[in-house]
């Protein structure tokens, strides 16, 4: 699949459900109200559409959420698409996880064929973990890195950069994923969906970080690519690596090469647009399988050539789309 501007696109984020069991506050408000459960596609659903992708050249697949092993059978997914990698039509599967259900499904993904994945953690403070998840548990989540490592997965360690928050602890969060053989990738906040607080009053430019850390780390570029948008730098100091993920003070639209899938059927050609193509709909039409390849080409032929993310007190800090990530899917 190529878009117009003439970038291949062979990498699927499939969002498996909005739910999670954190409440991140920079992510969506403490109360939200999720999707009814018939607005949801099936996971046999899910299956035939990220087939199709695989079917037009999609080479990696990523299950996000909310959080994807909260989703009822999640397991039948993973190992339905795990059957893709050992006949070779997929490269990777991978998923992004808040680590919470890690110790109950490491195992079961090592055995579908899951070799690595993200954990998103912001802090190493119990008691600053407790206020930015609101309803994590910090202990489970260690426990969760624990037992993935024991069932053979690599790790990389998400931390969103939040100004006031936990830009003291950067250092320490190099340290600890290079001692843990672990990478890690600091992103920026993005402003999508409404939530508590002041996403300005969050905003950190990982231009920032990067200075912070050049002083009391040796950093150098590294070649080393995942399909995805971090900017990674070999750490020589621990041998592991550390990315950057910037959506806003620098934007990576020029090299994207993926599409995301809600866990509604919703097809977002741009993590921040809101064109889509309801591909639910045509799976569910009276056409089904037959109308969905053509579907996708069509929606691939309007890939916007990049997002306009902007955080402003301006604007009255209203997120550049109305949908909150957990939505779209990490």
């Amino acid at each position: 699949m190529i878009d117009p501007f003439g970038r291949k696109i062979n990498y699927l984020r499939v969002s498996v459900t909005d739910r999670c069991d954190f409440r991140c506050k920079y992510c969506m408000s403490e109360h939200m109200t999720f999707l009814p459960k018939k607005d949801v596609l099936s996971l046999e659903e899910l299956e035939l559409v990220s087939a199709a992708f695989i079917r037009k050249g999609v080479r990696k697949i990523r299950i996000t959420g909310g959080e994807p092993l909260v989703r009822k059978g999640i397991m039948e997914l993973f190992r339905n698409l795990g059957l893709y990698l050992k006949s070779g039509e997929l490269d990777e599967l991978t998923l992004t996880t808040n680590g919470s259900q890690l110790a109950t499904y490491a195992e079961q993904l090592y055995d579908a064929g899951v070799r690595r994945l993200n954990v998103s953690l912001d802090t190493l403070d119990p008691y600053r973990f407790q206020d930015i998840t609101r309803w994590g548990n910090f202990e489970k989540v260690m426990g969760g890195i624990k037992a993935a490592q024991a069932a053979g997965l690599k790790i990389k360690i998400n931390t969103v950069a939040l100004k006031g928050f936990n830009d003291h602890e950067f250092d320490d969060l190099i340290k600890w994923t290079g001692a843990e053989g672990m990478d890690i990738t600091f992103i920026e906040t993005m402003p999508m969906g409404a939530i508590d607080e002041h996403r300005s009053d969050q905003f950190l430019p990982l231009s920032e970080v990067k200075k912070q850390l050049a002083g009391s780390w040796s950093l150098s570029p590294s070649s080393y690519q995942t399909g995805g948008p971090s900017d990674y730098f070999d750490v020589a100091e621990t041998g592991s690596r550390v990315g950057f993920i910037t959506p806003l003070s620098h934007n990576f639209c020029e090299s994207c090469n993926r599409v995301r899938l809600t866990c509604t059927g919703m097809l977002y050609m741009c993590l921040g647009q809101q064109d889509n193509a309801d591909l639910k709909a045509v799976l569910r039409g009276p056409d089904g399988l037959h109308a969905l390849d053509a579907a996708i080409d069509e929606a691939i032929g309007r890939k916007p050539k990049g997002h306009d993310f902007i955080i402003d007190r301006k604007s009255d800090d209203k997120p550049a789309v109305p949908r909150h990530m957990s939505v779209t899917g990490g």
